[in-house]
């Protein structure tokens, strides 16, 4: 049994009411909460193997858990060079001489958090960088993390000479002449350059890794949803949480790509459940479409470059086959949906799904979730209740990469009646759905009290004086606090051990130096976490404490 450890001191919030507990202390044994009550009364379950708190006030919530992010790969994006400060290509040109300079002959350059924003009305094309990297094989993700850069140096070591053809929706963008621009849309492009760079060895990824969960602690992460299970990740799960390292509890969703077949989906299916003490494997990730960004959204009508205009999946009946195999294998799915048309095809899946379920056996329910829903029109939003479908939000997507007045190029391209329609997180919780919120780290910042903060204020992060995009989508605070405790609990399925300060649920915990709820949105990132337990296990202490 894990050592006990005893709160005292604390005001204990209530993300379901909104309101302070009566209790002022705790006790944890085993990794649950074992009792509430005054400090005297929780005093007295301590004993000499018991960790004693004085929180001298600081509020108590429980743990936030991020409700989409991707450890393993955001550990290793996130060690080039950061470009998501640049604000025009002047900085990206300068970031990168500098970084230039450092390099050894014949090294990479990877850079990341490029916004498409900087090249303004200039194509998304390498040649709008140089000459700084004439010769300089280079990487260059962009924000959205399903498209980059690639110099002409980086396509000549991997062979890209042309165009490609691939098995799902992926292109290496090519000029008039069939001459590659550096620009890679989607996974399956991007790897072809990828292979070619040098790749950072196992302790060092582990390293990384460690790192950034050790980071997410300090920040006030218990858990994660983790939407990604490829290559090693699952044995640096399993590396880390032997070793006791392993700082989130983490729910993992491997992808299933179009293109599965029968053998593959029960590889899926009978991977479901395995794991270790802080992390299984639980649902499948799925992609319905790519970027609004990047033109390979799923929109019901084209951009304004006649782009964005196909599914993820060549055939999107496959998609909807593959949904209902996992459904009736009481498999929950996560699936990315961005565009108008793409969120449809889901909820229409889903909707098959049940109903052919419900028809078979009357099985029980599974909770599927779709992710990101950035622009939706007015009749989709009931149905995600009237399906239980989890509505899984970033927030601070709208903040950092969209503008109020629309000059930006995600809402130029979609045009003014479905940017209006931005990040409905206000209309799919009045809807009736449940509202996820999550940072998809390293696409944004991943510190939650940042997330819950841009679902209220809805403003860029970098200028909290500029106004808000869609103020009336807005989220309450509370409505924030629940998106990361109640709704993550329930979208799992952990509704009966998580998210709620109760004895038997579990000691999962973030401690800030105030009240989440009356601190005001734009103040609410620099709240001091104070402490962060997990499995009745302190992963973060502040000094004060």
């Amino acid at each position: 049994m894990r050592t006990p450890l005893v709160l005292l001191s604390a005001r204990l919030l209530d993300p379901v009411t909104g309101r302070f507990l009566p209790e002022t202390a705790l006790a944890v044994s085993g990794g649950r909460i074992s009792a509430l009550g005054d400090d005297r009364r929780i005093r007295a379950h301590a004993d000499s193997s018991t960790t004693v708190i004085d929180l001298k006030g600081a509020v108590v919530t429980p743990g936030l858990v991020d409700g989409h992010l991707h450890p393993v790969s955001g550990a290793e994006l996130t060690q080039g060079l950061d470009l998501s400060g640049c604000a025009d290509l002047d900085d990206v040109r300068e970031a990168l001489a500098r970084e230039v300079r450092t390099l050894a002959p014949g090294a990479w350059l990877h850079g990341w958090g490029l916004d498409p924003n900087v090249f303004g009305d200039r194509p998304v094309e390498a040649a709008a960088l140089g000459p700084v990297l004439d010769g300089v094989p280079a990487l260059l993700q962009l924000f959205d993390a399903h498209s980059m850069l690639a110099s002409p140096r980086a396509l000549e070591l991997a062979g890209v000479d042309g165009p490609r053809t691939f098995s799902q929706a992926a292109e290496v963008v090519c000029d008039a002449t069939g001459r590659p621009t550096g620009l890679l849309l989607e996974d399956a492009a991007c790897e072809l350059v990828e292979r070619a760079a040098p790749r950072p060895t196992h302790e060092e990824r582990r390293a990384r890794l460690a790192a950034a969960l050790r980071g997410m602690a300090a920040a006030g992460l218990t858990g994660g949803h983790a939407m990604d299970a490829g290559g090693d990740s699952l044995a640096l799960y399993a590396e880390l949480d032997a070793a006791g390292e392993l700082p989130l509890r983490l729910r993992v969703a491997p992808w299933c790509q179009p293109g599965s077949d029968s053998e593959a989906l029960r590889a899926l299916i009978e991977q479901q459940g395995t794991g270790g003490r802080l992390w299984r494997t639980e649902g499948v990730k799925l992609f319905m479409d790519g970027t609004i960004d990047n033109g390979t959204a799923w929109l019901e009508r084209p951009d304004c470059h006649g782009e964005s205009t196909h599914a993820f999946w060549p055939d999107p009946d496959a998609y909807t086959r593959v949904v209902g195999e996992l459904h009736r294998a009481g498999v929950p799915t996560a699936t990315h949906a961005i565009g108008d048309a793409a969120v449809r095809h889901v909820l229409d899946s889903v909707e098959k799904a049940q109903a052919e379920r419900a028809q078979a056996d009357g099985g029980r329910a599974v909770r599927h979730r779709i992710e990101h829903i950035e622009t939706v029109p007015d009749d989709t939003l009931r149905r995600f209740a009237e399906l239980g479908v989890i509505a899984s939000m970033q927030p601070t997507h709208c903040c950092d990469f969209t503008r109020a007045d629309h000059t930006d190029n995600w809402s130029r391209r979609l045009g003014e009646e479905r940017a209006s329609r931005a990040w409905r997180c206000r209309d799919l919780w009045d809807s009736g759905a449940t509202v996820v919120l999550g940072s998809d780290w390293p696409i944004a910042p991943y510190p939650p009290l940042g997330v819950m903060a841009g679902a209220r204020h809805r403003r860029p992060s970098r200028d909290l004086n500029q106004p808000p995009h869609g103020p009336e989508q807005a989220l309450t605070a509370l409505e924030a606090l629940r998106g990361m405790t109640v709704n993550t609990a329930h979208a799992a399925g952990e509704e009966h051990e998580a998210g709620r300060l109760a004895v038997g649920h579990r000691a999962d915990l973030t401690v800030c130096a105030d009240d989440p709820l009356t601190t005001a949105a734009t103040d609410l990132p620099d709240l001091p976490v104070l402490l962060t337990v997990l499995d009745g296990r302190p992963t973060h202490r502040d000094a004060s404490l």
